[in-house]
């Protein structure tokens, strides 16, 4: 990866990406633990959930991704004894989010989306934050170029594709899928998550605000954009190990409750909203 670096300045941290792709050092956001960077950034990389994550971005992005090499690699994983690499990863696979580059300025950088996956993996309060950053960058490269880009939008939708594909492979009948029977399965799951975050359920909240523009989601707090992702993504990862919902929604409203207690002093988040 010989292209320009930049940096971003996070808490005293710089974290440097490639001008050219907008890809992250996992290896520079890893150095705000107080462990080995490189243990850290092998640790999410080893994970069950980062993995499935991993698998279903590439899915998303990328048409030569070998799914079913990814399968395979992911129950070596399991095995502990076993070292694998980023760079096995990506010759096996043929995924394209993920580089791992050698030398003095090397390291692991990632596409954004899994940058910030693994941002909020390591440190929820830096991920805070380090999104504020990212914001502020974003929207000068925009400004810059004519366009604009929404943060509130970015978060509602960052894993909305992980969460729908999890329901489809593993809860929608095959003859059921892309039709409106499906779009069951999913509204049903989407009201699993609003309840677990907000407590209610879209219609409900729609019968309590006639008057309100847009939906239940429109009008929710940044931080509560930021921990429903979440959910998201641990909703996924709990249906591929085939929870009930009862077991889902109870495991989801307790992890909801931590998330939002932890994100709510962060003054960065808070200029967010």
């Amino acid at each position: 990866m010989k292209e320009k670096k930049e940096n971003i300045e996070v808490q005293g941290f710089k974290i440097s990406f490639v001008k050219e792709t907008g890809f992250i050092s996992l290896t520079d956001l890893a150095r705000k633990s107080e462990r080995d960077p490189t243990e850290v950034v092998r640790d999410w990389f080893r994970n069950s959930e980062t993995l499935l994550f991993l698998q279903t971005w590439e899915v998303i992005h990328n048409p030569n991704f070998k799914v079913w090499e990814m399968t395979h690699f992911r129950l070596q994983v399991l095995d502990k004894t076993r070292s694998l690499g980023f760079q096995r990863y990506t010759q096996e696979t043929l995924a394209i989010g993920l580089v791992s580059v050698s030398g003095r300025y090397g390291g692991t950088f990632a596409h954004p989306d899994i940058a910030l996956h693994f941002c909020n993996w390591m440190n929820p309060e830096f991920y805070a934050y380090f999104l504020h950053e990212f914001q502020v960058m974003k929207e000068k490269q925009a400004s810059l170029e004519g366009k604009h880009w929404d943060l509130r939008r970015e978060l509602a939708s960052s894993n909305f594709f992980i969460h729908t594909d999890a329901v489809r492979t593993n809860i929608v009948p095959l003859l059921d899928w892309n039709t409106k029977r499906e779009s069951l399965y999913q509204a049903s799951e989407a009201d699993l998550l609003n309840l677990a975050v907000f407590g209610t359920i879209a219609k409900q909240w729609k019968a309590l605000n006639p008057e309100a523009k847009g939906n239940l989601r429109d009008h929710a707090s940044v931080r509560e954009l930021r921990v429903l992702a979440n959910m998201e993504s641990i909703n996924a990862t709990l249906i591929e190990q085939g929870f009930t919902k009862d077991e889902r929604l109870a495991i989801l409203a307790r992890r909801v409750e931590r998330e939002l207690a932890i994100l709510e002093d962060v003054k960065a988040l808070k200029k967010l909203e």
